[in-house]
C-alpha cells in the first residue's frame, strides 16, 4: 500500500499549474446576478447553488439570528409552491437540497442528475422572490429554531464555551455574536424584522449563482438569464467596513455546566488569508494539529496522555480579520490547568524553534492534498467556489496554493510570535458541574 504522504504529492504534481482543476466562467446579469459555471463532465450529475452574501456578521445588535432563521423560513412556500413542496420536489426528481448560514453568507443548494438541472433553477428564482412570510409562520418557525439552539448550544458545554469565548474575544465586530442568534433576541423577534430581511438581501445584486457538474454553460446560462433575469435589482448595499478596537490583554472567561471534561479553548486575533500572513498561519495551523503525528495530538494526547483531543486552526477564510484556535479536552481526572500550560509550551515552542523542512513540506502537502482531493465532489468543488467568492473573491483560488507553497519555517515561527500571545489571546475554560454527560 503507498504512503498516503507519497499519495498526496502524486495529487499535487498532477495539479501544479492552477489550483482548481477546471476552468470557472463568470458572467453578470443586467440586474447584478453574478453566475459561475463549471463544466465537469466526469459523472452526469450537476450542482445548482444560490450563494447570499448575508450572514450574521451582517446583523444588528438586538436582532440577531435572522440570517439563519430566513435560512428556514425559504423552505416554508410561495404561493406557486407550498409549504414544504421544495424539497418533496427535489427528492421526486432523485436529488437532494439543503442550506447554512455561517458569519459572512448563506447559501442553498441542490444536487441532481444533470438532465434534471433546470427544476432547481425554477424553484431558486420563485423563492427569491415570492416567499410567504406570515407573522404566525415567522413565530412558528422561530419557536423552532429556539429549540434548536437549546439543543446545539446550551444543551451542549463546549459549543456554549466557544460563543462565551467569541463575545469575549470581539468587542465591536458582529463576529461576537452567534449565527444562531442570542436567545433574548430570538425571544423578542419581530416578524417585521425578518421581512425586511428578506427584501433587502435576498435580491439578484447581493446573491452568486454556482453551477458545477454535467452541464453546457451556454444552455444553463440561457435558463437562469429565463428564470432570473427579470428580477429587479434590489437597493444597493455598499460595503460594511467593521473595525474591532485592539485588544490590549488576555482576555478570560470560566464556564461552569454539567459536563464530564474539562475543556479549554483559546483564540487569537488574526489577519485573514488575504494577508501576507495568512499562508504561514495557516500551515502553522496544519503542523500543530493535522493529524495524530502532528504536535499537539503527539504532545498531549500520546506521549503526555494528559487530554483525549487537542487541536489548533487557522479560520482564515472570512470577509474580516478572525481567528486563529487552539483548544484541548482533558482526560479524566487531569487538571485542565496542565492541559492549557501543556498547549500553550507547544506553541512556544514554534515560536523559538523552526519547524523542519521534513515536518513543513509535511503540512504543506497535507493543506494542498485535502485542498484538491475534496474537488473530487462536484459539490465541494462548488462549495469551495463559493467559500473564496464570499469571503475573498473566487479568483484568489489560484493565490492560494502558490502562497501555501511559498511558506518558509522562518514564517511559521514568525506569524507564531506576531500573532500567538496573550494581548491577542480570549481564553475559556470549562468546569463541569457534577452529573453532566461525556463531550
Amino acid at each position: 500500500m503507498k504512503h498516503p504522504i507519497i499519495i498526496s504529492l502524486l495529487f499535487i504534481l498532477l495539479f501544479t499549474a492552477h489550483a482548481f482543476a477546471l476552468p470557472i466562467n463568470e458572467y453578470m446579469l443586467d440586474n447584478g446576478l453574478k453566475v459561475l459555471i463549471v463544466e465537469d463532465h466526469k459523472a452526469p450529475t450537476a450542482t445548482f447553488q444560490v450563494w447570499y452574501r448575508i450572514g450574521s456578521r451582517d446583523e444588528k445588535s438586538g436582532k440577531t439570528g435572522l440570517s439563519h432563521l430566513l435560512e428556514h423560513m425559504m423552505f416554508k412556500g410561495t404561493k406557486k409552491h407550498g409549504p414544504k413542496t421544495f424539497s418533496q420536489t427535489v427528492k421526486r426528481a432523485g436529488g437532494t437540497d439543503n442550506a447554512f448560514t455561517s458569519k459572512d453568507y448563506t447559501g442553498y443548494f441542490e444536487l441532481l442528475a444533470s438532465d434534471r438541472i433546470s427544476l432547481p433553477i425554477e424553484l431558486e428564482a420563485d423563492r427569491m422572490q415570492n416567499l410567504i412570510l406570515t407573522k404566525e409562520s415567522v413565530l412558528s418557525e422561530r419557536d423552532v429554531v429556539m429549540e434548536e439552539r437549546r439543543m446545539r448550544y446550551e444543551d451542549d458545554p463546549q459549543n456554549f464555551v466557544m460563543e462565551e469565548v467569541f463575545a469575549a474575544a470581539f468587542k465591536n465586530h458582529s463576529y461576537r455574536w452567534p449565527v444562531i442568534g442570542w436567545m433574548s433576541d430570538l425571544k423578542t423577534l419581530n416578524p417585521d424584522d425578518l421581512i425586511n430581511h428578506y427584501r433587502t438581501y435576498y435580491a439578484p445584486n447581493n446573491a452568486v449563482i454556482i453551477v458545477v457538474g454535467d452541464v453546457n454553460q451556454k444552455e444553463i446560462l440561457n435558463r437562469i438569464k429565463a428564470a432570473f433575469g427579470s428580477i429587479p435589482a434590489g437597493p444597493s448595499l455598499p460595503p460594511t467596513a467593521i473595525e474591532e478596537d485592539e485588544q490590549k490583554g488576555e482576555r478570560r472567561v470560566y464556564i461552569k455546566k454539567e459536563a464530564e471534561l474539562p475543556y479549554v479553548l483559546s483564540v487569537y486575533k488574526v489577519p485573514n488569508i488575504t494577508h501576507e500572513d495568512g499562508f504561514g498561519l495557516d500551515v502553522l495551523g496544519s503542523i500543530l494539529s493535522d493529524g495524530k503525528s502532528s504536535r499537539l495530538y503527539r504532545s498531549l494526547v500520546y506521549e503526555k496522555q494528559i487530554a483525549i483531543s487537542a487541536w489548533a486552526g487557522y479560520e482564515g477564510f472570512s470577509r474580516d480579520p478572525f481567528l486563529f484556535f487552539s483548544g484541548a479536552t482533558a482526560g479524566q481526572g487531569k487538571k485542565i490547568e496542565d492541559v492549557e500550560k501543556a498547549l500553550l509550551d507547544e506553541i512556544e515552542k514554534i515560536k523559538n524553534e523552526l519547524p523542519s523542512a521534513q515536518e513543513l513540506q509535511k503540512a504543506k502537502n497535507q493543506v494542498e492534498a485535502s485542498f484538491i482531493m475534496q474537488q473530487d465532489s462536484i459539490y465541494m468543488q462548488a462549495r469551495t467556489i463559493g467559500s473564496f467568492e464570499m469571503t475573498v473573491g473566487w479568483k484568489f483560488i489560484d493565490r492560494y496554493l502558490e502562497g501555501i507553497r511559498k511558506v518558509t519555517p522562518e514564517d511559521v515561527s514568525r506569524v507564531a510570535k506576531k500573532y500567538l500571545i496573550d494581548e491577542k489571546k480570549t481564553t475559556g475554560i470549562l468546569i463541569p458541574l457534577a452529573g453532566g454527560a461525556t463531550q
